[in-house]
């Protein structure tokens, strides 16, 4: 299902196909170092992993993590969405692109365009985004999409902190 399209993107709902790209995504070295390693190693672990995560999540919410493809090749790039994590009080919004991809302005295009959808189709006022103290290169273009800064936290007493990112419709943040 086709999600939204940008001018030269084009984000779906993930799918079992999407399985090999899966596994070329999490397994990149900085995937595993600013999201975190997902276990996922063979075909079987990316399709758990399609199944527990995106699709449960569509199933549960009407959103979830979306294949982000060039629009006029069909080639995924990435990952852009919308999650709800139970740690957290409001949506968050997530992406991850292939290096090959970085510095296009693709994760731009695609995160301002999850924006907008959560906000006009799904009716989401608040919406968070997390990221790695690190990662400075997310953190801009959480802020270039509208998004500020809020403090740091813990996702869990035993996970390591991260940058919270917030804001409203209203603006108030």
């Amino acid at each position: 299902m086709i999600v939204l399209e940008t001018e030269r993107l084009r984000l779906r709902w993930l799918t079992l196909d999407d399985a090999p790209f899966i596994i070329e995504l999490v397994n990149d070295p900085s995937f595993i170092r600013f999201i975190g390693d997902k276990g996922v190693r063979t075909i079987a672990d990316a399709e758990k992993y399609i199944l527990n995560g995106p699709l449960a999540s569509y199933e549960q919410y009407g959103y979830g993590l979306y294949a982000t493809e060039l629009k006029d090749e069909s080639v995924p790039i990435g990952i852009c969405g919308i999650l709800k994590r139970e740690t957290l009080p409001h949506p968050d919004i997530g992406f991850a692109f292939l290096p090959a991809y970085w510095k296009q302005g693709y994760a731009f295009e695609a995160a301002a365009g999850v924006m907008k959808y959560a906000r006009n189709a799904l009716n989401v006022d608040t919406i968070l985004a997390i990221t790695t103290p690190e990662n400075e290169a997310s953190g801009k273009l959480l802020r270039k999409i509208g998004l500020s800064f809020e403090r740091l936290i813990r996702l869990t007493s035993e996970s390591d902190e991260v940058k919270l990112f917030t804001t409203s419709r209203n603006g108030d943040r």
